[in-house]
């Protein structure tokens, strides 16, 4: 069985972790197909109420194996379809899972590993991350839904920037452009991402499902629109144990406790 993407489950958060860690975690067809297949199974996993999503080694993921990409321009499959069939059922795996998904970046994220992890809800970054749009660098436009997270997390402007020059960003830099959550010492990074994971995972999970969905649709939506898709998500939120329970909790002035359903 490959090896090229691990899966845990702890404490109710569930670990996707990236692991080519000599060749910077870059992402080769099958270890496409298997992060597709993991993150599926993170998000129909009930011990999972959480997610995040990591690299082995000193790199988050630093996108497409290009040695992979260079064999297929030479035999003349070119980009072999893979960013319909493969990027793009990812991307919208994880961003269309209803629990939190936190991207913990380790060290460089570039190319389709940016995507990846601007796909995430929040994201925790080392102070020795960095990040790099990487595709003019190569004569590619962005994929991996980049064009559509970037300019949402910086602006059009910016996003502009990021992608035509394609310089990297090192972490402090995004975190004050928004482009991350948090950055921390990379010694703390990991206790740091587990304690931000397990508070998700002990919290209200229908709920954060549909913070995620109501984000998602008010993003492309009128107000109409949206207000009524609030309205929706609230009649789902307001039928589970969670919210009766935290409900009772609140009244007899008590900390709830969240089951996630």
């Amino acid at each position: 069985m490959s090896e090229t993407v691990l899966y845990d489950v702890t404490d109710g958060v569930g670990t996707i972790t990236l692991n080519r860690p000599d060749g910077m975690n870059s992402l080769t067809g099958e270890m496409k197909d298997l992060l597709r297949a993991t993150v599926v199974r993170a998000a129909a996993d009930p011990a999972a109420r959480a997610v995040i999503l990591t690299g082995a080694g000193r790199a988050f993921c630093a996108g497409q194996d290009l040695r992979e990409h260079g064999d297929n321009l030479a035999a003349g499959r070119g980009l072999d379809d893979t960013v319909r069939k493969q990027y793009n059922p990812i991307v919208l795996a994880i961003a269309g899972m209803r629990k939190p998904v936190v991207a913990v970046v380790n060290g460089v994220a570039a190319g389709a590993g940016a995507s990846l992890a601007f796909a995430c809800d929040l994201i925790i970054a080392s102070d020795k991350a960095r990040f790099a749009t990487a595709f003019t660098g190569i004569g590619l436009a962005p994929d991996s839904g980049m064009s559509w997270t970037l300019q949402r997390l910086v602006g059009r402007a910016k996003a502009a920037e990021l992608l035509l020059l394609g310089e990297p960003v090192k972490a402090p830099e995004a975190l004050e452009l928004g482009l991350v959550n948090r950055v921390v010492p990379a010694d703390e990074l990991a206790p740091a991402s587990v304690e931000l994971a397990r508070r998700l995972a002990g919290g209200p999970t229908v709920a954060y499902g549909a913070v995620k969905a109501a984000l998602d649709h008010a993003a492309t939506h009128e107000l109409a629109s949206a207000l009524e898709r609030e309205a929706e998500l609230q009649d789902e939120c307001e039928k589970t144990s969670d919210h009766r329970g935290a409900t009772e909790a609140f009244l007899k002035k008590e900390q709830p406790v969240f089951e996630g359903r």
